[in-house]
């Protein structure tokens, strides 16, 4: 099975080195893995042009892949990369399973309180508010409802795992756990195994 493999490790100055140690695992237990660090872009005239070729190629991996494993650990605030966030709504909508990881073990919730300095109050309609008065998702989840809830729907797993600040785009102990869970759940032992 080829398993794409998102996240935003793609940014890190080190991703060629993580990207590879991801993509060793994922062969380890049985997966064809798919990286968004592999493909090549094309020459292009404009910035522009160059960001539609790389979202074309990450698109034309993804039709390309049979499942997903989503870096989910918060990156840039309090919430997972809007492009990972992309990818596993785009293999969702195609039917693929779907499982993801995260290095931080806070909830959605948790995490959107400690946004708003813990200035978070119950409003007259019983729905947890912050000061701007926007309400907070409150359904102990991982992340937002509908990526948890995507990922449940196709009978895969969140895991989570805390890890020290400075590992939370290096740690690859939950991607493994996921790997595991995945593996069990999607390939057939091999013959006389």
């Amino acid at each position: 099975m080829r398993a794409y493999l998102a996240g935003p490790e793609v940014f890190l100055p080190n991703a060629r080195e993580v990207l590879d140690r991801k993509i060793a695992l994922a062969r380890s237990y049985g997966f064809m893995p798919v990286s968004p660090g592999d493909l090549t872009v094309p020459e292009t005239e404009t910035k522009y042009q160059r960001g539609l070729a790389i979202s074309a190629i990450n698109e034309s991996l993804m039709s390309s892949a049979d499942l997903i494993i989503a870096n989910l650990t918060p990156f840039r605030g309090v919430s997972a990369d809007v492009g990972t966030v992309f990818e596993l709504g785009f293999m969702c909508a195609r039917g693929c399973p779907a499982f993801a990881f995260s290095n931080a073990t806070e909830n959605h919730f948790e995490r959107v309180s400690t946004f708003y300095r813990s200035d978070v109050h119950l409003g007259a309609d019983g729905r947890h508010r912050g000061p701007d008065g926007m309400a907070l998702e409150n359904f102990d989840m991982t992340e937002n409802l509908m990526l948890d809830g995507g990922i449940a729907t196709r009978n895969g797993a969140i895991v989570t795992r805390k890890v020290a600040p400075d590992q939370l785009f290096l740690d690859l102990t939950a991607f493994e756990e996921c790997l595991k869970l995945a593996a069990k759940r999607l390939l057939k032992p091999a013959v006389g195994a």
